[in-house]
This record gives structure tokens, sequence and C-alpha cells, in this order.
């Protein structure tokens, strides 16, 4: 059974949320605050969060940092904050999904099944996922290669890393920040031109029309998306 970790201070949404995740068999555990947050985490290990950022005791940006310290369970955020540089954010600290308050039940429950289906393996096996496949290409992360029309596909190891990075956040929206940190160090985090000139080679090499990318996808403004 999927366990929830539920994390808002606003009695009436926690109350909402138990009810309608558990009338789905969920196992929900809810916290009020930050600190509660992260023992409820710790000590129950749930398969899925649900966080408010705006916490009493803390920021929700802390609580995803804390937990990205030692789990990658899905976080699905849950706030009032509107702003794109609030998602990006939330999105940079390692949350994996942004639904904006005042939401629709059925949009976030779909975003959570969504966010659980993610982390789980692909292709049935034990651990990480090893090998995702597309209709144009597969990639198999355990070999570290890129196979097309039954071809090695040559990639430089920064376009390894960008494409690495991308497939094991499959379905979930990179920020440009996150995806310059990863492949090219700390230190980097503005340069969006790089991402755009190795974007575009991945896309020549990998996609059937580089122009009309089905599997590599651009979020204006925001990051990148890998789509199978």
């Amino acid at each position: 059974m999927t366990r929830v970790l539920v994390v808002d201070d606003e009695p009436q949404i926690v109350r909402a949320l138990v009810i309608n995740l558990k009338a789905r068999k969920y196992e929900v555990d809810a916290a009020p605050d930050g600190a509660t947050a992260l023992e409820l985490a710790a000590n129950r290990h749930p398969d899925v969060v649900v966080l408010d950022l705006g916490l009493p005791d803390m920021d929700g940006v802390d609580v995803i940092k804390g937990l990205r310290g030692w789990t990658r369970v899905p976080i699905l955020v849950l706030s009032a904050r509107h702003t794109s540089d609030e998602k990006v954010e939330a999105l940079d600290a390692g949350a994996d999904d942004y639904v904006t308050k005042p939401f629709g039940m059925d949009e976030l429950l779909a975003r959570l099944r969504a966010a659980v289906r993610r982390a789980e393996p692909v292709g049935g096996g034990d651990g990480d996922v090893v090998v995702v496949e597309t209709e144009a290409f597969t990639v198999d992360l355990a070999a570290k290669k890129v196979h097309r029309d039954g071809r090695d596909v040559r990639l430089t190891p920064t376009e390894w890393h960008l494409l690495e990075v991308l497939v094991r956040n499959g379905g979930r929206l990179v920020s440009q920040k996150q995806l310059l940190q990863e492949v090219w160090g700390p230190s980097y985090g503005t340069e969006t031109n790089y991402l755009r000139v190795y974007m575009a080679q991945l896309r020549r090499k990998l996609e059937t029309d580089p122009s009309h990318p089905k599997h590599f996808i651009t979020e204006p403004g925001m990051g990148y998306r890998f789509e199978r």
C-alpha cells in the first residue's frame, strides 16, 4: 500500500486530503510543520510527500532540502505561491511537481499518482532504472550507451551526462539551474546558452524530427522535460 506524508498547517486542507487519500486506499501520515515532517519521513519512509511551502517553523524549501539529503522520495509541492521564481526555487531544491492553491482534488490526486509512477523502477527489475526505451532510441543507463536504428549513438561525455539527468527524471520538469549545476558544476547556474547548444545536439542525434521534438521538451523560461 502506498504511504503518503501530508505536510500542511491548515487543518481543513489536511482533513480533506486525508479523507480523499484513505478513500483510495492510501496510508496517510500528517505533519503540521517542517520538523515533524522530517521526523515522520525518517521514521515512516513515505512513498510520496505532499508539501505546503508556508509552514510555521521553516520554509517548505528547507524541508525539501532536508529530505533530499538522504531520500529520492517524490515530493509534490502544494502552495499558494504563484510566481515562476518560487516554483523554480522549489524545483531546484528537489521537488518533483508543483500544484498551486486553490486546487482541484482530482488534479492533485492525478499528479500524485504520476509522481509515484515515475518513482517506480522501469522494466520490472529491482533498484534503479536501467534501460529506457522510446520509439526512436534506447538508453542503457548501466552500460552508458544509446542505441538508435540498431547502432550505438556516439555522445560526448557532456551530452551523455545531460541525457542521463533528464532520463533519470523522466516526465518531470528539470529546471535550467539544476541541469547546469548537475552537468557543469555548482558554480554554473545562469549559462542557459550551454543548455540550448547541447539540447540541440541531443535532439539532432536522437529525435526523429529535431525541429519538432517528442522526447526532449522545452518548458520556456523554466527548464526541460524528457518524455518517453
